[in-house]
């Protein structure tokens, strides 16, 4: 491809640096050879516009810029080693004996100057790694993020156009409803508007523009879909029945691929298990070293504070690389609603609702916003609690200053400890006051209000797949779905019960079936409730009698449903394997506090002269000149609390991909280590 074809509206003009560096690019790639072309087509796959001349140039001068900044920085710590006397020339030597000293003088002389360059080149070629090679992984990544997405969706997005191929759609209105969903099917839909753009915007037939997707798109699995359809669509073949194959065989494929996540999942927790136990038996060692004389202050701090957070970090990461987080934030947006709809969608703190539309036009409408601010600050006020379930991060604003207030007053005081002699003579009481009163002051609100949030939604959800069941046999009967509503809200118990008579109820004062189940959706803003909800409000549209979109909401429910349990039967094993080896590696630091240091210390004193001389006014043996037992009790606490809080969020994010769901095993188990150290510190 050549520039000028490759490039579109003005890009050239608004990327320099990527101008600049364009003959650097011609000099260094061939434009049609495989790099060039694979980074286009990821470029494509993650819906990035720019040209790929353009980014490989921009990539590349990024790359040489960062590259020369690490070179003059490497040049200048290479060359301040030595005129520092940090490292000693004949170091670098390598032992080449010399025949005379002005042959030594000539190896010195060439010695500095070579490891300078030496130094300034790696440096550099770091730098350049990692400016154009980070700008060139950027489409990787997202077209990563977008097929993992997209695979997710996919099952749900079949089963949504199945629906409306049953509802009576044909496949033009069935793709353009698809395009609109970008609310409930994210990635799969924006996949499905470029070929609406392609034909609406471009004049393309909508079976090239197909043909186009299905070469463009991250997902093999989506692309496999695009290309059997097209061939549905050259043949004259039954849609419905194609859709309704695809369906059930995707609604499989996507329980066999959760089923190999959560078997992933079983290996992660072992290797945690071993992962854990590394920075204990390093601690362990450095004692030992310690008792001998030869302790390293330094290696002993990095293990507690950088090593042991760090082992927790990147196992949390790498738990992120395979957890399938569910995608969407399970609101609907949905296009062509009523106004209220489309304000009422975006009410929240800042913004009142319908009365929003018309601000401006008039004082009255100005005093109304003003008044519902006020029965909005009112309301929240007389119900805070109810407001914190809905939004559990809010309770961080009214703890955080609660907790630093605390210690304000505590540092006033003069009961928390300020200075590290402090920490050391009381270990426990400055862990207690600088770290678990503010934790328990923030956390134990934040897990309360968001376990009761997630109550309240498996409230709802738990009973959506036997309501459905049940719609669907009632509109079987020739009821219509508003009719078939209140049947199910009659004949059942729970929340999702109450919902259903509450969205009767709307429908008979005048709002549409449509926007009444959009803000009961709203109301819950669950990804999988939203899904269901989408399906059944499209359909809905075009006929009442949709017992057959029904029975595949209720399928694709029950799918989630055995999904749901096998999740939690698998990760609740997991959990059990993290907390259990936390709970081992509690009891080997307390019994290492308890028994071994005062052991090993008192055969160490013994070996240096028979007593123990007190350190400061009776702090113990020094383990033959290594760390003092004290700061080795403040150190093991301190580990074993790390260790506590990053368990507990590892669990957590195990359990339901969601680190919030962290906070009560990092609050439980961070009173279990208080506790221990309580009793042996």
């Amino acid at each position: 491809m050549s520039l000028d074809t490759g490039l579109r509206g003005g890009t050239v003009d608004d990327d320099p640096l990527g101008r600049l560096f364009y003959p650097a690019f011609r000099f260094l790639f061939d434009p049609d050879g495989d790099f060039v072309g694979d980074v286009e087509r990821k470029l494509a796959e993650a819906r990035m516009p720019d040209p790929v001349e353009m980014y490989v140039s921009r990539s590349l001068g990024v790359g040489l810029l960062v590259g020369f900044l690490l070179w003059i920085v490497g040049t200048v710590i290479g060359y301040a080693v030595f005129s520092l006397g940090l490292i000693d020339p004949e170091m670098l030597s390598l032992g080449i004996p010399s025949p005379s000293p002005a042959a030594t003088e000539l190896l010195r002389s060439l010695v500095v100057p070579g490891a300078v360059f030496i130094s300034g080149l790696v440096f550099g070629s770091i730098g350049f790694a990692l400016g154009f090679g980070g700008l060139i992984a950027v489409p990787y990544s997202r077209a990563s993020a977008r097929e993992r997405e997209i695979n997710m969706l996919l099952a749900d997005s079949v089963s949504f156009m199945y629906a409306l191929s049953v509802g009576g759609l044909n496949q033009l209105e069935i793709l353009r409803a698809m395009a609109t969903a970008e609310d409930t099917y994210g990635e799969v839909s924006k996949e499905f508007q470029s070929v609406i753009n392609e034909t609406e915007y471009f004049g393309t037939d909508y079976r090239n523009a197909l043909r186009q997707q299905s070469m463009e798109t991250p997902s093999d699995e989506l692309s496999q879909f695009l290309a059997d359809m097209l061939s549905i669509v050259n043949s004259g073949g039954d849609m419905e029945s194609f859709l309704k194959d695809k369906k059930e065989k995707h609604l499989r494929t996507s329980k066999q691929e959760r089923e190999m996540t959560l078997e992933t999942l079983e290996l992660f927790g072992e290797m945690y298990m071993t992962l854990s136990l590394f920075p204990l038996l390093l601690i362990v060692i450095l004692v030992i070293m310690g008792m001998m004389g030869e302790s390293d202050d330094f290696l002993l701090y990095a293990t507690v504070y950088l090593l042991i957070p760090l082992t927790g970090l990147g196992f949390l990461v790498l738990v992120s690389t395979v957890k399938q987080d569910e995608p969407g934030d399970g609101y609907l947006h949905p296009d062509g609603g009523s106004e209220r709809l489309r304000q009422t969608s975006r009410e929240g703190l800042f913004h009142f609702g319908l009365v929003e539309a018309f601000v401006g036009r008039g004082g009255v409408f100005d005093r109304i916003r003003d008044r519902e601010g006020t029965y909005k600050t009112t309301q929240i006020l007389a119900a805070p609690h109810h407001f914190l379930r809905d939004n559990p991060l809010y309770t961080l604003a009214l703890t955080v200053p609660a907790a630093g207030a605390l210690l304000a007053v505590a540092v006033a005081a003069g009961s928390a400890p300020t200075t590290f002699d402090g920490w050391v003579d009381s270990p426990v009481w400055s862990a207690f006051i600088w770290v678990y009163v503010p934790a328990y002051v923030t956390l134990i609100p934040l897990a309360v209000f968001y376990e009761w949030d997630q109550r309240a939604k498996r409230a709802v959800t738990g009973k959506l797949s036997e309501n459905l069941r049940k719609l669907s046999s009632a509109n079987d009967t020739g009821q219509t779905l508003l009719e078939s509503v209140r049947t199910v809200a009659d004949t059942s118990s729970g929340k999702l019960a109450d919902e259903f008579d509450v969205i009767h109820a709307k429908v008979n004062y005048g709002m549409s079936l449509r926007d009444a189940l959009v803000e009961f959706n709203n109301k819950y803003a669950v990804p999988r409730l939203a899904r269901t909800v989408k399906l059944i409000s499209e359909a809905q549209e075009a006929s009442s009698q949709i017992t057959d979109v029904l029975t595949t909401a209720a399928q694709a429910s029950e799918n989630q449903d055995d999904i749901e349990r096998e999740r939690r039967s698998r990760t609740r094993m997991q959990v059990a394997i993290i907390l259990m080896t936390y709970v081992t590696l509690l009891g080997v630091m307390a019994i290492l506090q308890t028994q071994f240091i005062d052991v090993m210390g008192g055969l160490a004193a013994e070996a240096d002269g028979g007593s123990a001389e007190a350190v400061g006014g009776g702090a113990g043996p020094d383990f033959g000149g290594g760390v003092d037992p004290d700061v080795l009790s403040m150190l093991f606490f301190h580990a074993v609390t790390i260790q506590a809080a990053l368990s507990g969020f590892i669990s957590g994010y195990i359990r339901n991909a969601n680190v919030l769901s962290g906070v009560k095993f990092a609050v439980v188990l961070m009173t279990l280590a208080l506790g221990v150290w309580i009793f042996v510190g």
